[in-house]
């Protein structure tokens, strides 16, 4: 990306503003035992207990206003979104985000601060737990970008409220904290920035997207009913087993088949369950699904094609009314398009240019991924977002992986390995920097 360098004297200031505080070796330092700490202790969603409690902490340290026990989800529960605010004088508010909780994956990296926790998520199964998306990684961001602005506040003026968010995996977090009355309790920010760890670019380096950034994420739930009944005897039922075989091949068509190839979009069967013994035909088989898309059409036209062959089930095994297939939308645990305001972003990637050097500014491209940031820019209050991604990868294992047309493993993976020092030491120079510049 071109950058005239006559408009850059107002970055090249307030990214000068965040330096001194980065360059302190007993601050990262700190801020490496932080992360290694949360790593080692990852929580699911819905279970932030004391992840939140050490980013509580280590707000009010810095001086912020802090409350705890932010959000409610819909069966009442209380969630455990942290707000800190902190302010100084006139100005515009910003909303800095980090997300907080970790996945059911048995962590297989080596590190020594590798995380051995287990416990069992809502079905009641064992799984191991694993910071394998990088939210340790942007839990301390927030907190190192927190004492270097909370340090430097005759550098910037306004209202800072950092949101330390739970749930991003099950993508109900921001809706929990907004239903919680976040604006109304906090006031509502002019601007919100956050960052999400890659490990599509080396330690050091930053990236940005205009626009449309992530793709929306719909869950969705589809009960196929049969009629149950002894293996030997297949002909006396209706097996819901092969039925959802079916119905897996068939779905994939919408994408091929129905969708527009210029508006991308993917539907994943992530998870099956039917049948107790191998020589029982079962009642009903349930799949859960995802589906990821940019445009509302889009999105529809899956929905309506997986409602569209579930009744065609009915049909084809002709089955009774009272056995059709059920499709229900988790509105829930769905979330919009993150869509990168432009003006915004080109704005930040100026400071990110001069704060960084643009040797370690990329632009990117949108990817199918998935984040609940959006929700809080996108839900009837339509402020600007500008989200970053913060390259996490060893740099000699990156060139390496990139000289051998490899990739190193990503987000969601149990090798996922982000480098702490110079990742972390990265974030916080990028995010005092930008939210310096915003606040002017």
């Amino acid at each position: 990306m071109s950058i005239d360098p006559k408009h850059l004297s107002r970055a090249v200031f307030c990214a000068a503003l965040a330096l001194p505080f980065v360059a302190r070796a007993q601050d990262i330092n700190g801020l490496v035992d932080v992360y290694k700490d949360l790593h080692s202790h990852p929580e699911l969603s819905h279970h932030e207990e004391r992840t939140s409690s050490i980013v509580a902490k280590a707000l009010r340290a810095d001086g912020y206003t802090v409350t705890e026990h932010v959000g409610k989800y819909p069966d009442g529960s209380q969630a455990f979104g942290v707000v800190g605010i902190l302010k100084n004088g006139a100005g515009p508010t910003l909303l800095v985000r980090a997300d907080m909780d970790a996945l059911p994956i048995i962590e297989e990296t080596g590190v020594p601060y590798a995380s051995h926790v287990m416990t069992k998520n809502p079905a009641g199964q064992d799984v191991g737990v694993m910071h394998a998306c990088g939210h340790d990684v942007h839990t301390t961001v927030l907190i190192g970008t927190a004492k270097a602005l909370a340090e430097s506040k005759s550098k910037w003026h306004g209202t800072l409220m950092l949101v330390a968010q739970p749930s991003e995996e099950t993508i109900d977090g921001a809706k929990a904290m907004l239903a919680d009355h976040l604006y109304e309790r906090f006031g509502t920010p002019d601007k919100i920035i956050g960052l999400h760890d890659t490990n599509a670019l080396p330690a050091g380096r930053v990236g940005f997207v205009l626009g449309p950034t992530l793709a929306s994420s719909t869950s969705i739930d589809v009960v196929i009913k049969g009629i149950g009944g002894h293996g030997s005897a297949p002909n006396l039922g209706r097996d819901p087993i092969a039925m959802a075989a079916l119905y897996i091949t068939q779905l994939q068509t919408i994408v091929s088949r129905e969708e527009d190839p210029q508006d991308p979009s993917v539907v994943t069967v992530g998870d099956i369950h039917g049948g107790t013994k191998r020589n029982i035909i079962p009642d009903e088989v349930k799949l859960e699904l995802t589906t990821r898309s940019f445009t509302d059409k889009s999105r529809q036209t899956i929905i309506d094609g997986l409602t569209q062959m579930a009744a065609g089930l009915t049909t084809s095994f002709n089955l009774p009314a009272d056995k059709a297939a059920k499709v229900t939308v988790l509105d829930n645990e769905s979330t919009p398009v993150l869509y990168n305001d432009p003006k915004l972003m080109t704005a930040v990637s100026k400071t990110l240019i001069a704060t960084l050097g643009a040797a370690n500014v990329e632009q990117e491209q949108r990817v199918m991924g998935s984040e609940d940031v959006g929700v809080f820019g996108l839900e009837g209050h339509k402020i600007p977002v500008a989200f970053l991604w913060l390259g996490a990868m060893d740099p000699a294992k990156f060139a390496a992986a990139t000289a051998a047309g490899k990739a190193l493993p990503g987000p969601h993976t149990n090798k996922f390995e982000p480098l702490p020092e110079p990742t972390l030491r990265t974030g916080v120079t990028a995010m005092t920097a930008v939210a310096t510049s915003l606040l002017q």
